[in-house]
């Protein structure tokens, strides 16, 4: 079944190709697609075309001239879905669709189901969203967190439009912090400071009381254990905050085996001529793909830099044939932008099929006064301690609701109270309304007035305006969700479930649901809830925030 706008906007081309004729090559003949959008204001009609506009030319006559008889065979097309058509401006339709046309709107997203809006993309894809990839050195801290909330929807998202999506956690467990990460352990199991390039924070001397013996052991041993056991904690904690991870791929990998992926990838290089030597060390030219400066990937001493990592890591993920790769980094990796795409590009990948997603800081707020986290000193607000604070959907909502290349204040007062002011609980109350008034019509009733609107509109309605304005919001989903993910925005979900929260509470406050009169209607409001509830629960879980039946 298609979608309602979809048809409307089918019409306006059927009817503009006819007025353009044959000899102007039907509708195909001009440039470009006519809009079809909603006007900012109510009083400029539910939809409105530039297409006599487009017209004109071809026509040679005045777009307002072109408007008039456009608007004529429109309405000739749309028959009873349209009220009546205006001319407006230098030459704009404004289409006033009629009830009719809403009613069966509202059938074609029941008819959906739960997944209405789902399978959009314009093409499915296999991609790769690697998010997270914390240093295991240390526990997740509030800007892991919004690297994870937002790596988790944003995957959520691709796969509702019909992506094949899969999620990555690359572990750094390789190189020289895992050694000074067990020097710092060690020196705690002894009762010492621990050196001036380690780690502190009491985590670090709760890692020593639990791995035996590691006061003795051989440091490498001790690095390598708490190293797995950081990575265990922050699986539990993500687990908590309702990430998964399909895969999760260890650096140390990269460097195993003989010829290993790092070998295979500096071989590969060589290939192209994109290596060479200079005072002992092995450098890429990665400025031969636009980067500031080439990278050591080599030290003189036989030690690889991390670069060789990224290069092995790249040519593996390109090995595993994703159609696109999207890297979640935090706020401090600007420079990894260009050497990574050199390193894609550099082992024969498309570095367009990279995309590289800056995250920016997360601000804690408590009565107005910014809470402190400082990580030089060992002291975190840890991902444990938000979730503990305000709640799994608390924590993701505002982690969420503002572009990821923003700074963002998370207000934690705000995030824990029960008020139309904190937006995920207006959400979220939202949806338990609608699920007490489905109780209050009883399952029978409910299941009685969704089989009737199944066999079609009832005819004769008269919608009152917030019931049209809930219909456009619903009628809305679909496009907003792959624009979303062509986007990456998933900001723009959060933003869509507060609409269309609102426009609920408006038609709540306007439309009697259980007991309308006639029976008819009473069947169309309910069924007019529980497309809304059944949206709003859809964008809900795209955030990974939970739609509780009660509150």
């Amino acid at each position: 079944m298609s979608h309602p706008v979809d048809d409307l906007r089918a019409g306006v081309e059927a009817a503009a190709s006819a007025m353009a004729g044959p000899g102007a090559g039907g509708w195909a003949g001009i440039k470009s697609r006519p809009t079809l959008e909603r006007p900012r204001q109510a009083e400029h009609g539910d939809y409105a075309t530039n297409a006599a506009m487009l017209l004109a030319p071809v026509l040679k006559a005045a777009p307002r001239d072109v408007a008039g008889r456009l608007a004529e065979e429109l309405e000739s097309g749309l028959g009873e879905a349209v009220d009546r058509i205006e001319v407006a401006g230098p030459g704009f339709l404004n289409l006033f669709l009629a009830d009719a046309w809403y009613a069966d709107a509202l059938g074609h997203v029941l008819a959906a189901g739960p997944h209405f809006g789902a399978g959009g993309a314009p093409r499915f894809d296999n991609i790769n969203v690697e998010f997270v990839s914390a240093n295991p050195t240390g526990p997740l801290h509030v800007g892991h967190a919004r690297n994870a909330a937002y790596g988790d929807a944003l995957a959520r998202l691709l796969s509702f439009v019909g992506h094949d999506v899969t999620r990555e956690f690359y572990i750094n467990d390789y190189g020289s912090q895992v050694g000074n990460f067990g020097r710092s352990v060690q020196a705690r199991a002894r009762g010492e400071e621990v050196p001036p390039d380690g780690y502190v924070g009491e985590y670090v001397a709760t890692l020593a009381l639990e791995i035996p013996d590691a006061a003795t052991r051989p440091v490498e041993e001790v690095g390598r254990e708490a190293v797995a056991m950081m990575i265990e904690r922050a699986r539990a904690s993500l687990h908590a905050f309702g990430v998964e991870f399909d895969v999760w791929f260890s650096e140390r990998s990269l460097h195993e085996g003989d010829p290993s992926d790092v070998d295979r990838g500096f071989a590969a290089l060589a290939e192209r001529g994109l290596t060479y030597t200079e005072d002992g060390a092995l450098w890429m030219r990665t400025t031969d793909f636009g980067d500031d400066k080439p990278r050591v990937i080599e030290r003189s001493t036989g030690e690889h830099t991390y670069f060789a990592s990224d290069i092995a890591y790249a040519q593996n993920k390109r090995s595993r044939g994703f159609d696109h790769m999207i890297y979640v980094l935090g706020a401090d990796h600007h420079g990894y932008i260009g050497r990574m795409k050199a390193a894609y590009q550099g082992v024969g990948g498309d570095p367009d099929a990279l995309d590289l997603l800056i995250m920016q800081f997360v601000h804690l707020v408590r009565g107005g006064e910014k809470v402190s986290m400082s990580k030089r000193a060992g002291e975190f607000v840890t991902l444990d301690d938000l979730v503990e604070e305000i709640g799994v959907d608390a924590a993701r909502w505002f982690l969420l609701n503002r572009s990821h290349d923003t700074t963002i204040e998370v207000d934690l007062e705000l995030a824990t109270s029960e008020s139309a002011e904190n937006p995920v609980y207006y959400v979220q109350y939202a949806h338990a309304r609608i699920a007490a008034v489905l109780r209050k019509a009883g399952e029978a009733r409910v299941q009685a007035a969704l089989a009737s609107l199944a066999e079609g509109a009832p005819a004769g309605l008269v919608l009152h305006p917030s019931e049209r304005a809930l219909i456009q919001r619903l009628l809305a989903w679909p496009q907003e969700t792959v624009e979303a993910a062509q986007r990456q925005a998933v900001h723009r979900i959060a933003g869509y479930a507060l609409e269309l929260a609102q426009a609920f509470s408006a038609f709540y406050r306007d439309c009697q649901v259980v007991g309308a009169e006639p029976h008819e209607l009473e069947s169309f409001r309910i069924g007019l809830a529980v497309a809304t509830q059944r949206t709003i629960a859809s964008a809900l879980d795209l955030l990974g925030v939970s739609a509780p039946e009660e509150m």
